[in-house]
């Protein structure tokens, strides 16, 4: 059990700056004149020239640099499948990892003719970019996924936890689950996960019957585990929503510690915040056999997978698609002829085709991307609900 805490530990370390950046609180741009969610800001483009897209990605952060590299190979892989019919200038600009440097190449990037930017990647730069440029009326598409930052000229492209806790909510309640426990962990992640929950629940009509945080230790995570169990087992609740992330370690304590609990599939319906297929060895362990949780179309990611590695000789970074389907976006908009492609009012007025499936960017700067529902069948993962393939599904 120990040597399960030292990894949970050493799980958490890569985390720390990526919470971090999860609890900063953005300055509002759309308070700003003109420059509104559901306002039209942004320049117009000649769709028939080479439209002029700043990348800004931490090429010199010794942590990130390789997913810098990623995002950078999928955006030109995007720009080739866009074929001769729309040209992307694309312009790369390195922040190194850091707010300031951020908002000072995204300023730069602007100055040398940009006309939209694509990225950074951490929340804070994000930020720190849009601010920087909302005053020229330049829209940015970060790779962040936290909501806090988004609205005014900054959209996030980043799969969001309201994302996936409405997807996730509105499946449990059209298949007779209406009364919800929520484990979370209790730090940044965990509480936004928890407010996500919260709000589906709110929007679906699904009824929180508890709310068990627990702290990043062996007893933390037991003392959830029995707390959650006694909820349970009085019949208060028929699912249960665990926000933890599969990557780190406190979910295999869980997945295990709960059903010693009492809280097994003949009494709760588990559902995830992430993607367990991540983790497919979880799927041993009893909690996870039934389970219910949220992915993209494994189609459309496989096919992303195979062309990215034909074309750089290795698998892409879980994150790369997103600068591929920021330049899919830009490209849809562009091949339409609009003049307006990279305005706001363009930006949200229609849906789009990314690596994972459909999505569509929100006027509030969020987006909200069509998502299967799987689940864990003699330890394989087994697909309950397709995600949809037009913006009239229910997937989203």
């Amino acid at each position: 059990m120990f040597a399960i805490f030292s990894n949970l530990r050493k799980a958490l370390r890569p985390m720390a700056g990526i919470v971090a950046a999860l609890a900063l609180t953005a300055c509002d741009p759309s308070s700003l004149p003109g420059l509104g969610g559901g306002g039209g800001g942004g320049p117009r483009i000649n769709t028939g020239k080479p439209i002029p897209v700043a990348l800004l990605v931490p090429q010199t952060d010794s942590g990130a640099a390789p997913i810098a590299k990623a995002l950078e190979n999928a955006a030109r892989l995007a720009m080739a499948d866009l074929g001769d019919a729309v040209t992307i200038d694309l312009r790369v600009y390195d922040t190194g990892g850091q707010a300031p440097t951020a908002a000072a190449v995204a300023q730069k990037a602007v100055d040398d003719g940009a006309k939209i930017i694509l990225g950074p990647l951490r929340a804070d730069a994000v930020n720190a970019a849009g601010l920087a440029v909302t005053d020229e009326s330049i829209n940015v598409l970060g790779f962040s996924n936290n909501p806090t930052i988004a609205g005014g000229n900054v959209f996030i492209l980043g799969a969001t936890f309201d994302n996936t806790a409405l997807r996730m909510v509105d499946h449990a309640r059209r298949n007779g689950k209406s009364k919800l426990v929520i484990l979370y962990s209790d730090d940044v992640a965990g509480q936004l996960g928890k407010l996500a929950i919260e709000k589906a629940a709110t929007s679906a009509g699904v009824q929180i019957v508890g709310t068990q945080p627990y702290q990043l230790s062996i007893e933390g995570v037991s003392n959830a585990a029995k707390a959650a169990g006694r909820v349970v087992n009085s019949g208060a609740a028929d699912s249960i929503f665990i926000t933890t992330d599969a990557t780190n370690a406190a979910m295999q304590m869980l997945l295990t510690q709960l059903p010693e609990a009492g809280v097994t599939a003949d009494k709760v319906q588990y559902l995830g915040l992430t993607r367990w297929d991540v983790r497919p060895d979880l799927f041993a362990l009893p909690g996870a056999d039934g389970a219910w949780f949220a992915l993209p179309d494994t189609q459309r990611l496989a096919s992303f997978s195979a062309r990215y590695k034909t074309a750089y000789g290795t698998d892409p970074h879980p994150l790369a698609g997103l600068a591929y389907d920021g330049i899919s976006a830009i490209g849809t908009l562009a091949l339409a002829g609009r003049a307006d492609a990279l305005s706001t009012t363009a930006l949200t007025s229609t849906g789009f085709t990314g690596t994972g499936g459909v999505f569509r960017l929100m006027n509030d700067g969020t987006n909200r991307r069509a998502l299967a529902v799987a689940t864990v069948k003699d330890k394989q993962m087994v697909i309950l609900d397709p995600a949809p393939s037009n913006l009239s599904g229910s997937g989203f």
